[in-house]
């Protein structure tokens, strides 16, 4: 009777292979995400010149963003706490794994490359990718309730830091790129101003008005505006100026310079904002 007591528990097979096939639903999850970053040539560039300490900054900013994906949606059926930190654990190794990988596999990390530079291209590359693998399940799932009922419902405070989520993502995809940079430089205040406008009213469309599959009903259009829609705003904003922070786009800029480039970066951040709203 003792014996029996304390041998371990057996192996379920049915839960393993479940598992197994988050596990390659996670690594698909971060192929579809990723690619764009992945085939982007100043990202590569970033992650060889980018100061350690910045990187160092990105990935631990990263790390509370990827828990909070995990509880919210994670890429595994299992929830708690526990398994919410196992789900970031091995979100964050795939997104290693792949970006190691394909960098491989595209001749951007040879053998004559530094350790020096080879770590910066793949860890750069390593957040967005856990990203796409934690929210694998419940968009590449091959059932909508399989990928849908047991995610958490979000607070005010969840769905204010799931839009930082998705417009951090999408900030990603151009804040490195120097047409970026170009758009900011020709633009006009009379075109600053008419951004931000766009950026706002296509925040609020896309999440209430336009019909998109998951979106949220507004009740009460104007109270909807001002509770979430230019708080999303501001966060698409907030983490514009950490993504230009974070690949040095803000040093030798004055004000006017820095705020333009903002803006022009929260007009993609605040779409992706949005876009988490629905997805997640």
């Amino acid at each position: 009777m003792t014996s029996a007591a304390s041998s371990p528990a057996p192996l379920s097979l049915p839960r393993e292979k479940a598992y197994l096939r988050d596990l390659g639903r996670a690594f698909a999850g971060a192929l579809v995400f990723n690619i764009p970053l992945l085939m982007t040539m100043e990202m590569w560039e970033q992650g060889v010149v980018m100061d350690r300490w910045r990187l160092l900054a990105f990935i631990a900013g990263g790390l509370p963003l990827l828990y909070g994906l995990a509880w919210y949606a994670g890429f595994s059926r299992t929830r708690g706490p526990v398994s919410d930190l196992l789900d970031t654990g091995v979100a964050l190794a795939v997104g290693f794994i792949t970006a190691s990988a394909l960098l491989i596999l595209f001749g951007v990390v040879e053998w004559d490359v530094s350790p020096h530079e080879a770590v910066g291209m793949v860890a750069l590359q390593a957040v967005p990718g856990a990203m796409g693998a934690l929210l694998a399940r419940r968009q590449l799932s091959g059932s909508r309730d399989e990928g849908a009922g047991d995610e958490e419902e979000a607070s005010y405070g969840g769905e204010l830091f799931l839009m930082a989520a998705g417009a951090l993502f999408f900030a990603l995809n151009v804040a490195p790129t120097e047409e970026m940079i170009l758009i900011a430089y020709k633009a006009t205040p009379l075109h600053i101003l008419a951004l931000i406008v766009t950026s706002i009213v296509l925040l609020h469309l896309i999440v209430f008005n336009a019909g998109f599959a998951g979106q949220e009903e507004a009740d009460r259009p104007l109270t909807a505006f001002f509770h979430f829609t230019l708080p999303g705003y501001a966060v698409s904003l907030g983490i514009s100026l950490f993504a230009l922070w974070v690949f040095g786009r803000i040093e030798g800029h004055g004000l006017e310079g820095v705020v333009q480039t903002m803006v022009v970066l929260g007009f993609p951040a605040s779409i992706g904002a949005a876009a988490a709203r629905l997805l997640v």
